[in-house]
């Protein structure tokens, strides 16, 4: 008989797929990493796993326990099945400028969910960061993941992510293309395919309202890049430990309007019905168009699922009193 001991052991092994459509005018073979086949619908599912275990071994949590961590939604649906398979207690701090959706699904798993606002600095004491350490602090036996600084998330990557994509091209792979929140992904893949092959590229998408780039190209922490944006899951105000700066090529950055049109075009002209990044990355990929030549194999990774994000880009009320539509 062929089957799984829980639901953990789904994670990994997520399909590449073809994009047509969207990529008509690059000479390239682009290829999709499709990370909502995953059991939370995401690629933190992988990280997320390798973090409680690592949190395990070092004895940072014991049976029991509370989960702690500040997240934009994925990774903290990742730990909360952990948690429900490993019998632990979830508590998890977002932004408000998070979906409706994100937050309903994670209090449908059991979390405890606290909702932060956005308009404040990471310092702040009512930043979502700053909440998730304050409730790890005040809580007995619990444990804050803290996934910015947290090295198992790349190391995740570096173990899983970026194997699979190797292999299944089959050693052929020449660009990787991927949103930037953590760092975790880009990072950890970046690190295995360059030790592999030092000439293929690493290319990350921003949001504008994020320092990355900027960071990337001059060394300038310049909070004057630092302004609120509607892009969910990329994109950051802090240096987060997983980025490796050293490791990636070269940043685009895109904007909400183009990130939210996009996430709508991949589901109506490829029927890839994805999240909120998945449109940055994607618009990101045909701004580096230049970049690819006839026989590249173009990796771009997709995180996370449509469903999160109904009330938002898929609405059509809500696009338009944002300006994304006519």
């Amino acid at each position: 008989m062929d089957y799984k001991n829980n639901i953990l052991e789904t994670i990994g092994n997520t399909p590449l797929v073809k994009i047509n459509k969207l990529v008509e005018d690059i000479p390239a073979l682009v290829l999709a990493k499709y990370e909502t086949f995953n059991p939370g619908n995401s690629v933190k599912d992988r990280m997320a796993v390798k973090m409680l275990a690592d949190a395990e071994e070092k004895g940072l949590i014991k049976p029991g326990g509370t989960i702690v961590e500040g997240t934009s939604g994925n990774t903290g649906m990742g730990l909360a099945l952990a948690a429900i398979v490993k019998g632990y207690k979830m508590v998890c701090t977002l932004a408000d400028k998070q979906s409706k959706e994100k937050i309903d699904i994670l209090r449908a798993v059991g979390c405890e969910v606290i909702v932060c606002p956005t308009s404040v600095a990471p310092e702040h004491p009512d930043s979502y960061y700053s909440t998730a350490k304050r409730i790890a602090a005040e809580r007995p036996n619990s444990w804050y993941v803290n996934q910015y600084d947290n090295l198992a998330n790349s190391q995740a990557h570096y173990e899983s992510t970026g194997p699979e994509i190797w292999n299944q091209t089959d050693g052929k792979v020449t660009h990787f293309v991927v949103g930037v929140g953590t760092g975790g992904t880009i990072s950890g893949v970046g690190k295995y395919l360059k030790e592999q092959n030092p000439n293929v590229k690493i290319w990350g998408v921003d949001t504008y309202g994020s320092v990355f780039k900027k960071y990337h190209e001059t060394g300038e922490f310049d909070e004057n890049e630092i302004y609120p944006y509607i892009t969910e899951g990329i994109g950051e105000d802090i240096l987060p430990k997983n980025v490796n700066f050293d490791i990636i090529d070269g940043f685009t950055k895109v904007t909400d309007k183009d990130a939210a049109v996009y996430t709508r075009r991949l589901a109506e002209e490829e029927g890839m019905f994805l999240g909120n990044s998945a449109g940055a990355a994607m618009k990101g990929l045909l701004q580096l168009k230049d970049e690819f030549k006839e026989d590249d194999v173009v990796v771009i990774l997709f995180h996370d699922h449509g469903s999160r994000y109904i009330g938002k880009m898929y609405n059509d009320e809500w696009m338009k009193a944002n300006g994304f539509i006519d």
